[in-house]
């Protein structure tokens, strides 16, 4: 692994940008290298698309005819009031279990695209269940998947998936952690300087762990399956293969974000569409077909050399403030970034592209050394920010300043051990548990249980808001129940 000099863990700038599963954390230690001369990445063709099935909004709410003057009296440079929203193609009950009516079964992971689509992941299988069927359709050994998993296959397995534009969905997988990142290239030229080519050092064996784990990009066909659209590699800054799946994208000859542990879909504002995934390295960003890797929040473990190694953690919280920036959570740390506008400076440490709101501990949990397991993190619609850990339940994160975060322990839950959370439109904050089911912590802050969703451990909350009344998916060990009116 590549290390930090030790004059170079000077100021909180050099932490956010670079350089699993769910069996449990190690402890990477790796840091970043910048590099010049990038060419911008060629331009991403349209992808076939698939419309959606049944348009959930009118994008011409008007009654005039097309070519007819502004009424009397109106500004034409008046903003344009955006699509009415409607209830979408689902049922509108406020909770449904869909695993029983619409014979889902239980699933690893749920997602919802822009058609309203549903999507299901379980192990090799993705299914889809379309607006106005009645039972999903699936398919089995689509991409990373397809040779089966394993040590010597493309992935060890299935993590997550997330919805993307209408028919499209992006699936994650999981691998196992190289001792060192670097891979040389074809011409053999070594880090930092790659000005010493030597093809002797080049090995084809190990240049094919660039394509294991990551990210596939899966298309809806028009008979229900699935199939794969591309196995996610292109960088937003072309400086290397652009086929071979995620790399760092300052550096393609470093391949540290190998399983994918968590995935957000930016679901309104200026970056709607967008995805975040969390990493066994960092956070990837991610606009259709092409990525740039990655940033995270990190601390410096001192070496008995007088150097340092910067610790990154594994990054299963993953969230969208009420404002849209990024938040995130690994094993030590948190940390909350305004997103650039332009996607090929989501990796730059530059606070003009990308402000550093926070990278902190939470010491009222634990010292910096020791984990806290973060899982799940949101803000809610007044402004709190809320952490849960796998191992120390629910936390109130208030920000002193860029280095410097509290928090305060949420107390009435019956278990430490949390999941997932999802803020909602009416104030909530809902908290799923492992082995005690779904709360919710009201606009209030009175602290409930959530009757009727069949299942104890909650294995995801997916909040769509682009619906009215807004949808709750809540995925537990029993299946999948939507809840409608937060």
């Amino acid at each position: 692994m590549r290390r930090l000099l030790g004059a170079w863990a000077v100021g909180a700038m050099v932490a956010w940008g670079c350089g699993s599963t769910a069996d449990g954390p190690r402890t990477p230690g790796v840091d970043e290298n910048p590099h010049v001369g990038e060419q911008p990445p060629p331009a991403e063709p349209p992808p076939p698309g698939t419309e959606p099935t049944s348009p959930p909004v009118d994008p011409n709410p008007g009654d005039k005819d097309p070519g007819t003057d502004p009424d009397p009296g109106t500004d034409p440079g008046d903003p344009d009031p955006g699509p009415v929203v409607t209830a979408g193609p689902w049922p509108d009950e406020p909770l449904v279990n869909y695993s029983s009516r619409y014979e889902l079964g239980v699933v690893r992971a749920v997602a919802v695209d822009d058609a309203y689509n549903i999507w299901l992941l379980d192990g090799d299988r993705l299914g889809v269940l379309r607006p106005g069927e009645n039972t999903p359709r699936w398919t089995s050994g689509v991409g990373q998947a397809a040779p089966g998993f394993g040590s010597d296959k493309l992935a060890l397995g299935s993590t997550v998936i997330c919805g993307g534009s209408a028919g499209r969905a992006y699936v994650g997988y999981s691998t196992y952690e190289l001792d060192n990142a670097f891979i040389y290239s074809p011409d053999g030229s070594s880090f930092p300087g790659y000005e010493d080519p030597d093809p002797a050092r080049f090995d084809p064996v190990r240049y094919e762990e660039y394509k294991k784990g990551d990210l596939d990009v899966v298309r809806l066909q028009p008979d229900g399956s699935v199939a794969l659209e591309t196995h996610l590699g292109r960088s937003a800054r072309s400086n290397g293969p652009q086929d071979i799946g995620i790399r760092n994208t300052n550096d393609h000859h470093f391949d540290e974000d190998r399983s994918v542990l968590s995935c957000v879909k930016v679901m309104r504002g200026e970056h709607k569409g967008e995805l975040y995934i969390g990493t066994n390295h960092g956070v990837t960003r991610i606009q259709g077909l092409t990525y740039n890797s990655h940033r995270h929040p990190v601390w410096f473990k001192p070496r008995p050399d007088g150097g340092v190694t910067q610790m990154a953690g594994y990054t299963y919280a993953l969230g969208i403030a009420q404002n849209g920036d990024v938040l995130i959570g690994n094993e030590w740390n948190v940390g909350v970034v305004t997103p650039s506008k332009n996607l090929a400076d989501w990796d730059k440490v530059v606070d003009s592209l990308n402000p550093e709101k926070l990278n902190s501990f939470i010491p009222e949990v634990n010292s910096q050394e020791e984990m806290d397991s973060w899982r799940a993190i949101q803000q809610t619609t007044g402004g709190s920010y809320y952490l849960a850990s796998e191992r120390f339940g629910l936390w109130r994160m208030d920000i002193s300043r860029r280095s410097e975060a509290h928090g305060v322990k949420v107390k009435g839950l019956p278990t430490d051990s949390l999941h997932a959370l999802a803020a909602t439109d009416d104030g909530s904050l809902f908290i799923g548990t492992a082995g005690f089911g779904l709360w919710r912590l009201d606009a209030q802050l009175r602290l409930t249980h959530v009757e009727g969703v069949d299942g104890v451990v909650v294995r995801q909350l997916l909040y769509d808001p682009t619906v009215t009344p807004a949808m709750l998916y809540v995925l537990t060990n029993k299946g999948l129940t939507v809840i409608r009116g937060h």
